[in-house]
């Protein structure tokens, strides 16, 4: 396995927050800088707090990654090619966005019986006075798809690897539940009887509930994984790699009765994750699949993770504690993982060093190769420098940006998601240091050092 390090960066938090020149120009910087890996976050289209956790489909790309006067480049043969055969979704997609602003943004479970209940006559004839709204939102997401593909596509001849993330669940407003109640627990009102979330930890007296709608696993079995099909195959067209959110939900998740207000009363329900990833396996060989294995795991877990041989991630923020056995410590990570210096869901690792007592800071700089710079350079260069095969860091981190840049602060709705660089944050020589370090930890790929000479 060639060892790699990349980056982590949205698209909406590239300058333009769209995909227009400035992706391909990140692009070009990151060739010079060495990286061979572009992480995102969902590119699903979200609800109106913004977070691509929660989204309004798990196939439709997000509309605001339209760069301006995109519908004046639409090749619209092509176009018309692509709606001869659509994507097994589109046309849903389509017809719940016009619906929900018919409806002024409500949830779909509030909407009029018959489109609730998804009654054949009344969506036709919505559709049939809908014509040219319904082929605009088509023609966002055929161009969508096709700025896509381009971007990864000059993205691999660079020997840069394209890296997603999927939610392992899906928000219950979404085009997803309402196409498909049948895969989801719901009761005979279509309303979820149990939803989805964690139980009490040390960080949380309460848990954290989530909301989402459970999985009716036994029907996803009973009509071969079908939507899990359809939903891996359209992810691995977009992606060379796939980090599945809440791994542990594959094995068992736990499941709050509906009326519950906290995640403190619940079950941990078991899930048929390995018949899942068998059946994937087949369908999709390699299954180039990330576990998201963060936070307390059980045997169970790993066990899952190791059947189908897949990586699972450490965060070097959280290998301090002096613990023994700590995961995510530096020398305790492995050769076939994921290693971060923080998430999208952290503090930059700046702000986080800044946030520490002294005596805290002199102890991580004990662990760390101190010589090598300020904060956060010693965090990135032990990743580095660590055994793991792929090592991912936060462009606030690259760049050295403190607290205020962060991307979310969980269990916030205000000011997340909103983070863009801008060019001129970019310290004079970045990309040449990047590269000492990248080729000096032997993270160079073969297509990176043949593009070099």
């Amino acid at each position: 396995m060639t060892r790699t390090v990349g980056v982590l960066l949205h698209p909406t938090s590239l300058p333009s927050g769209v995909l227009d020149y400035q992706a391909w120009l990140f692009l070009e910087w990151m060739q010079k800088a060495g990286l061979s890996i572009w992480q995102v976050l969902p590119l699903t289209a979200p609800h109106d707090d913004g977070s691509p956790y929660q989204a309004l489909s798990a196939f439709a790309l997000n509309p605001k990654l339209l760069p301006k006067n995109w519908q004046k480049q639409v090749d619209n043969k092509a176009f018309e090619a692509y709606l001869k055969t659509p994507p097994h979704w589109l046309e849903n997609y389509a017809l719940f966005m016009l619906l929900r602003e018919e409806f002024n943004h409500q949830a779909w479970s509030a909407w009029p019986e018959a489109y609730r209940f998804r009654d054949p006559q009344a969506l036709s004839q919505f559709a049939g006075q809908h014509v040219d709204a319904m082929r605009k939102i088509k023609k966002q997401q055929f161009y969508l798809d096709y700025l896509w593909q381009k971007l990864k596509c000059d993205a691999n001849d660079k020997g840069i690897e394209m890296f997603g993330d999927m939610p392992i669940f899906v928000a219950y407003d979404s085009v997803d539940v309402w196409a498909n109640p049948g895969q989801f627990k719901l009761d005979e009102n279509l309303q979820p009887y149990v939803v989805t979330g964690v139980p009490p930890d040390y960080f949380s007296q309460t848990g954290q509930r989530w909301g989402n709608p459970h999985y009716n696993w036994p029907a996803m079995q009973q009509d071969g994984f079908s939507w899990w099909r359809q939903r891996i195959e359209h992810a691995l067209s977009q992606f060379d790699l796939l980090r599945i959110d809440h791994f542990r939900g594959l094995e068992s998740s736990w499941e709050i009765d509906a009326n519950e207000p906290t995640a403190i009363n619940g079950n941990w329900v078991k899930a048929p994750g390995e018949a899942l990833l068998a059946f994937l396996q087949r369908e999709f060989n390699p299954l180039p699949l990330v576990a998201e294995d963060l936070g307390i795991i059980t045997p169970e877990v790993v066990a899952l993770k190791q059947r189908f041989g897949l990586p699972g991630m450490s965060v070097l923020q959280f290998g301090f504690s002096g613990l023994p056995d700590n995961p995510h410590a530096p020398d305790s990570l492995v050769a076939h993982s994921v290693v971060y210096t923080g998430t999208h869901d952290n503090d930059t690792s700046l702000g986080w060093f800044k946030s520490l007592d002294p005596g805290a800071q002199n102890w991580v700089l004990s662990q760390l190769p101190v010589q090598v710079g300020d904060m956060p350079w010693p965090l990135m260069v032990a990743a580095m420098q660590s055994v793991a095969e792929r090592v991912v860091v936060p462009m606030q981190d690259w760049l050295g940006l403190d607290s205020e840049y962060r991307m979310n602060v969980p269990g916030t709705t205000e000011k997340n998601w909103g983070w863009q660089f801008d060019w001129d944050e970019i310290p004079d020589g970045l990309e040449k240091r990047i590269y000492q370090w990248v080729k000096k930890t032997q993270r160079l790929n073969e297509t990176q050092r043949a593009l070099k000479q």
